[in-house]
């Protein structure tokens, strides 16, 4: 990590991905690699990053698979900015687009995000909810971190309207939140695959990685747990070569 003022230079996947963010407000973390590393993609694929913040999942999944035609949409201009930035250091092609995730499907259309005509989507929505979450006084990271009641299914809706039948819905969500995920998934979505995050063996999950198909019918999967920390507390080997880059989680293998 480098300093530059009110900026940091992060180094992702064992440095194959370097991104410039803010140093307060919302961060790209561990997060943003696991869904890169759950998000099913191919060469030639589009690929469209929902609340991309500075990039970070969706010039994971760019760097992971070539040929990628990739979309990065955020509604902070700021955040869009650096996005901009970190795809041109990193050598990446990315649109970046600036809008509302709960816009219109007309102005998702003006975007160049028309309906049906999306691969892959992946998304990191806000998801701590309100009424058990102090509000950060940074209404940059308020704005990142914190949903409304209709955040998850306007989200997703989006999400539906722009992919393919056949198209891939990639996310993370927080796992006490599993119920209403669900919920809103069945709107449109089928052959679920969830993977299940949990700090260790010990506690409970924190969070739910989920790949769904548009118009899928096969059954749901329930792959093994993932630990970040093993029994003694060391960080997991598999989840370190994740976050090195030098491997995927099976939601990302057909």
């Amino acid at each position: 990590m480098t300093d530059s003022g009110e900026f940091t230079e992060d180094a992702f996947l064992g440095g194959q991905l370097r991104l410039r963010q803010r140093k307060s407000g919302h961060r790209a973390g561990h997060d943003a690699m696991l869904l890169a590393a759950a998000t099913p993609a191919r060469s030639g694929d589009r690929v469209v990053d929902f609340g991309a913040g500075v990039g970070a999942a969706g010039l994971a999944v760019a760097r992971r698979v070539a040929g990628i035609e990739l979309a990065l949409v955020e509604i902070d201009q700021g955040l869009a900015d650096l996005a901009r930035g970190n795809a041109a250091a990193n050598a990446i092609a990315a649109d970046v687009i600036v809008l509302d995730v709960t816009s219109t499907a007309a102005a998702f259309a003006a975007a160049g995000l028309s309906p049906d005509g999306v691969d892959v989507v992946l998304m990191n929505p806000p998801f701590n909810d309100p009424a058990r979450h102090r509000a950060s006084p940074d209404k940059t990271r308020e704005l990142a971190h914190v949903a409304t009641v209709a955040t998850l299914e306007s989200w997703i809706h989006a999400g539906r309207r722009i992919l393919k039948s056949g198209g891939v819905l990639s996310l993370i969500w927080r796992a006490d939140g599993l119920v209403e995920l669900l919920a809103a998934l069945d709107r449109g979505f089928g052959s679920l695959a969830i993977l299940p995050v949990h700090s260790d063996a010990a506690t409970p999950a924190i969070r739910v990685l989920i790949c769904a198909i548009k118009g899928g019918k096969a059954p749901t999967r329930m792959h093994a747990a993932l630990l970040l920390k093993d029994e003694s507390g060391v960080p997991n080997k598999q989840v370190q070569e994740i976050l090195a880059g030098k491997g995927v989680l099976p939601l990302a293998i057909p």
